[in-house]
């Protein structure tokens, strides 16, 4: 196994390569000239040849010397680099924030919540990555990321979960499509045409056992990972979409999308926070998670649609 080379070593070989005087480096160094040769020997030692060439008073670089600087230069270079980081992760406001989450909270819920964050935090570094329930629990398993907002199921029974909201899935459709235009509520329901959030995703898996419960089998026309691409097709009348109140509570209001139960049974899914037990939350990621919190309670507004814990994970 190769001995790696000193750092105080390299760092008086760097300065007396800069001085050319042992003199002026010991000096620089707040060192003894005695102390100065004796790292730089230790160094050749470890180094397996000459570094420097001796003139009287003055030293001169070796071929080797030479390519060693280059390599001592970054080195300590990295090494100052690390510990001004390390330095300024102990300062307030100095942190942090890893996450995973799912294009819907990255469109809908992360951007007021990482603006408030970034005036607590304004010098913290903030990494996202866009994925779903799956992946994100995938990512904090490989201490790819610190924090992930995920749905609750039962593969998330290894991490810490704080409940955001909850929320209540239901179809929404164009306001002159039959079922709303003639009052007879969902009927034929397999025959319709749907638009739907890609399959791999969550929410889709949820949808899916629904109405396989019911034996049905819904007919997906178009396949999409963007909730509101889904949204202005369900307006144009191309399909029937599958979503939360909250989501489309705007259209609701502008008569631009009508919303209908999709059966006796209510499909819920449960929003939350998600952390490895092994890896306590510090002042930044607690904070985060707070200002989650206080979002998705104005998110989950209609009253029909609170926020609530004793609700079960999928479906009642």
């Amino acid at each position: 196994m190769t001995i790696p080379f000193d750092s105080r070593e390299l760092r008086a070989f760097v300065i007396l390569a800069r001085c050319g005087s042992f003199t002026k480096a010991a000096r620089e160094l707040s060192l003894s000239q005695s102390a100065v040769s004796h790292s730089i020997k230790a160094l050749e030692n470890d180094a397996g040849c000459r570094l420097l060439d001796r003139m009287g008073k003055t030293v001169s670089l070796t071929l080797a010397g030479e390519q060693l600087l280059r390599y001592s230069e970054k080195i300590l270079a990295d090494m100052d680099a690390a510990r001004t980081a390390l330095t300024q992760l102990g300062k307030w406001g100095h942190s942090r924030l890893r996450l995973a989450a799912s294009a819907t909270a990255c469109q809908y819920l992360l951007p007021p919540v990482l603006r408030q964050f970034k005036r607590d935090f304004p010098k913290a570094i903030i990494q996202v990555e866009t994925v779903d329930t799956p992946d994100a629990t995938q990512l904090l398993r490989d201490k790819r990321v610190d924090l992930a907002i995920a749905f609750q199921s039962v593969q998330t029974a290894e991490f810490n979960f704080h409940l955001l909201f909850t929320d209540e899935l239901a179809f929404a459709l164009a306001p002159d499509h039959p079922w709303i235009a003639t009052g007879s509520g969902p009927v034929d329901v397999p025959r319709q045409n749907y638009i739907f959030y890609r399959r791999s995703s969550h929410t889709a898996q949820l949808i899916q056992e629904y109405f396989q419960r019911s034996e049905m089998t819904l007919n997906t026309v178009v396949e999409l990972g963007d909730m509101e691409a889904i949204k202005q097709m369900a307006k144009l009348g191309l399909g029937i979409a599958v979503l939360p109140r909250w989501m489309i509570d705007k259209e609701l209001r502008q008569k631009t999308l009508a919303a209908l139960p999709l059966g006796p049974r209510k499909l819920r899914r449960v929003w939350g926070a998600l952390w490895r037990r092994d890896h306590p939350l510090n002042v930044a990621q607690d904070t985060f998670v707070k200002s989650c919190h206080r979002w998705c309670e104005r998110l989950a507004s209609p009253a029909d649609f609170r926020p609530r814990p004793d609700l079960p994970v999928v479906v009642d």
